[in-house]
């Protein structure tokens, strides 16, 4: 969340001429209702095997590149579609520049909270081994401009000889 999965992911995609799939969008638009609403509705279980299905239709494409929700990781199924299907780069970045770039987005529904640093710090803790254990490739993107990590996702993507 806020680590710059959406804007890396297309401009890697268009210097792959590949194509783009956020997996947060493509379930808005087979739902017809934005992430919060669905959060709202159906809370975050009914979100996440909304994305489970999603994730099982878009790993079956070749030749795409994908951004996925940050919580995607958080089910067995998910990560092993991704290993599976993936070259999977782990966008790291800090608590305090996700804070700096999510702070006044009102569509993120895991931080509608009155503390939203300490909602991130949890979410870190709750999930970056996950994150550090499945990713091919690890990068800062707090620290880097865009261009810049994507020429270093492009480097190593093509040394794992993908």
């Amino acid at each position: 969340m806020g680590a710059g999965k959406t804007t890396i992911g297309r401009q890697l995609a268009k210097s792959l001429s590949l194509p783009f799939y956020d997996s947060d969008k493509a379930i808005e638009e087979s739902t017809g209702v934005d992430i919060p609403t669905i959060f709202e509705f159906e809370g975050e279980k009914g979100f996440r095997d909304r994305e489970q299905k999603m994730l099982q239709q878009l790993t079956q494409l070749k030749g795409v590149v994908m951004a996925t929700g940050g919580g995607a990781i958080l089910r067995d199924e998910n990560r092993r579609l991704l290993k599976e299907n993936g070259f999977i780069v782990y966008l790291q970045c800090s608590v305090e520049r996700i804070l700096e770039r999510t702070r006044r987005d009102n569509q993120r529904p895991l931080l509608n909270t009155e503390n939203p640093k300490e909602r991130i710090e949890e979410l870190f803790t709750e999930r970056e081994h996950l994150y550090l254990s499945s990713a091919d490739f690890i990068i800062d993107t707090g620290v880097m401009q865009s261009k810049a990590v994507v020429s270093q996702i492009l480097e190593e993507y093509k040394s794992a000889n993908r």
